[in-house]
């Protein structure tokens, strides 16, 4: 596996590893204690480039492909998955929609700014009632003159509190249609109506400006439609595919960094005159995280390999993002159980990344979803 990796792709991760430990590891419990969003951080991680991942260097863009991409967020993910979320969210679901599906103006306005870190974006696709059902928007929009007006909510907004540009998911027609009357708008803050409601706190992935986000008559211009009207749906489910590669690559840094703590913890700490790494029960479940690790990762680059080369990747994103997620799960649950009574205080980063694995399951589609995403490819024309 990892003769894939060139010498750039080597330069990337030592770049992403010495950022991680000089920037990221001495505040990620002030994040993850104070559910505090680092505004810094994001102008640091656009200096890097690891925001411009998505983006043609024309905008800003820094030329790393997929797999630098992924090797990037797993790096942060070792620390601080949520981190990598931010990464995520704004370099592939916002700087990324744009760059895929934003006219020249839009690309021009917006993309320099986000991948540098100058201005914070947001995803908003989820509503009280339609998370899953991504169809399902209730959101209500009607056209006024050369305007559209926008009312409704949005929940989980990730970067939320801090959003300067939001890509808005909402309702233009008929909701019988479905899918099919869905458009994605560019919301700006300062526009007359639109509010952040209730910072949201959460159980794991703290300090990422999760958020409410409300619309009371918000007028957004015609021009600020990305892609087609009604053409948004297609637009969600293109960049989640993405999303569910990030995930997966943040869900291998997040299983790393369980990894490497139970093995410095074990090999450090005592118990009946022995290291704890010299008890057999200790040892067998190194090697259960060490091989499921790996196996994610396997599964998460060939993924990321297949996006380099222009292959289609709904299905293996989907599969990458169902295994590496339950295998964080796993393999968090395994470093607080290798760490015992310390594994269960907030004083042990496990203990965080514990907290931090169950959205992996959640976000970017449910592992169900996924299920249901792989079963009906597998199934296409057999039944």
């Amino acid at each position: 596996m990892m003769e894939l990796l060139t010498d750039e792709h080597r330069l990337i991760q030592q770049s992403a590893r010495e950022f991680t430990e000089n920037e990221v590891r001495p505040i990620e419990r002030k994040m993850d204690q104070e559910n505090w969003y680092p505004r810094d951080l994001l102008r640091k991680l656009g200096e890097m480039g690891f925001l411009g991942a998505d983006t043609p260097e024309e905008y800003g863009g820094s030329g790393i492909d997929s797999l630098g991409y992924v090797l990037v967020l797993e790096e942060l993910s070792k620390v601080s998955p949520a981190v990598g979320i931010i990464t995520e969210v704004q370099a592939s679901l916002v700087a990324g929609g744009i760059a895929l599906y934003g006219t020249e103006e839009q690309k021009e306005k917006y993309l320099p700014k986000l991948v540098s870190g100058e201005i914070v974006g947001a995803y908003a696709l989820t509503e009280p009632g339609a998370g899953s059902d991504a169809a399902n928007l209730k959101k209500t929009d009607k056209k006024e003159g050369d305007v559209w007006v926008l009312n409704g909510t949005k929940l989980f907004i990730t970067q939320g509190t801090e959003a300067d540009v939001i890509i808005v998911f909402a309702r233009t027609g008929d909701p019988k249609e479905r899918h099919r009357t869905i458009t994605a708008f560019i919301v700006e803050k300062n526009m007359k109506g639109f509010r952040v409601g209730s910072k949201l706190e959460v159980m794991g992935i703290r300090g990422t400006g999760t958020a409410e986000l409300v619309f009371d008559n918000v007028e957004v211009p015609e021009e600020n439609i990305l892609g087609q009207l009604n053409g948004g749906f297609k637009i969600a489910m293109e960049l989640l595919n993405v999303g569910r590669l990030s995930v997966a690559a943040i869900s291998v840094g997040l299983s790393q960094g369980a990894l490497e703590e139970s093995i410095r913890y074990s090999t450090e700490r005592k118990a009946f005159g022995v290291k704890l790494a010299q008890h057999q029960a200790i040892s067998f479940y190194l090697a259960e995280i060490y091989t499921l690790t790996q196996a994610a990762r396997v599964m998460t680059y060939d993924v990321a390999v297949k996006r380099d080369k222009g292959q289609d990747i709904v299905m293996d994103a989907a599969a990458a993002k169902l295994f590496a997620s339950r295998v964080a799960v796993k393999v968090s649950d395994l470093g607080v159980q290798i760490h015992g009574g310390y594994g269960y205080s907030k004083d042990s980063l496990v203990e965080k990344l514990y907290r931090d694995a169950k959205l992996m399951e959640i976000g970017e589609g449910t592992s169900e979803i996924l299920k249901y995403v792989i079963s009906k490819r597998l199934l296409k024309g057999l039944l």
